[in-house]
């Protein structure tokens, strides 16, 4: 049995948020070029090309890449023949508090009733889950809600079909259009219940966009997917254009007979997210 420390836990996600919330994955910001290039809408092209500047100018000063430093996301994969030693949650909460304060980061967190600020950019929203093996996963995401507020989550009919999913991704694209940032990343979950259906969504968040779903008939319909969301007619920001969407990615779980649940989470151009093992 191995034994990890909390303060080890904290530390690392200490560092990754004050990574994370400076630059996107070098994915995203390679992607961003390539729509830059290839962008013919005048107003969306600008766009990019600023989006580019911002993110040169936040590596030479080490500022966030947007000020809405978001809601801290924290999936945490645990070996099973590891052992922690200490408050695990507790350490998440504390690296997230180091970091929002060390970084001079927007503290958004609130309480949903009385809208009373916690302070600190705490509670972080943790998701654990038990995997084999010796090590510890840990996947952090500074979630703007512009792009959180334009996820979609739908029980549809068994009856639906593939055809449904992509009329719900046309639909979600439009309502939202310039609201979450746009390019955005799209993350699709299909099936399970209502919860597994959403946490496969935003799961799909952490996928490097340059990856190839390895279930063949998945990745074309990623690839169809994303062309749907982008001949919506909308470009970077909602302006009239040609690259809306930078990917979309797709997890699938196995659902009940009755049903098929679909979630769909947007995240925006900024894409802030990282992963460690320890």
């Amino acid at each position: 049995m191995r034994k990890v420390r909390a303060e080890e836990i904290e530390n690392t996600v200490y560092q990754l948020f004050l990574k994370t919330a400076k630059m996107p994955a070098p994915d995203v910001a390679e992607t961003l070029k390539k729509a830059a290039e290839t962008e013919t809408g005048e107003a969306p092209k600008k766009v990019l090309e600023q989006l580019l500047a911002n993110l040169t100018l936040c590596a030479a000063s080490s500022l966030p890449s947007c000020q809405d430093t978001g809601m801290a996301v924290v999936f945490i994969d645990i070996g099973q023949e590891v052992m922690i030693e200490g408050d695990l949650s507790a350490a998440v909460n504390r690296g997230v508090k180091r970091a929002y304060a060390d970084g001079y980061y927007r503290k958004s967190v609130l309480d949903p009733i009385t809208r009373k600020n916690t302070g600190d950019n705490t509670p972080a929203v943790i998701h654990y889950e038990i995997v084999s093996g010796d090590r510890i996963r840990i996947s952090v995401m500074a979630k703007g809600f512009g792009s959180e507020n334009m996820g979609v989550l739908r029980m549809m009919k068994p009856s639906d079909g593939i055809a449904g999913i992509k009329a719900l991704v046309a639909e979600a694209v439009n309502t939202a259009g310039g609201s979450p940032c746009p390019p955005v990343i799209l993350g699709i979950g299909i099936g399970g219940t209502m919860e597994q259906a959403a946490l496969l969504a935003k799961r799909q968040l952490f996928r490097d966009l340059n990856d190839e779903n390895q279930d063949e008939s998945l990745a074309a319909l990623e690839q169809e997917l994303c062309g749907i969301a982008n001949n919506q007619g909308m470009g970077a920001m909602g302006f009239p254009g040609d690259i809306y969407c930078l990917g979309v990615k797709i997890g699938t779980f196995p659902t009940h007979l009755a049903g098929m649940p679909v979630a769909i989470n947007f995240n925006c151009h900024a894409a802030r997210h990282s992963t460690a093992e320890i």
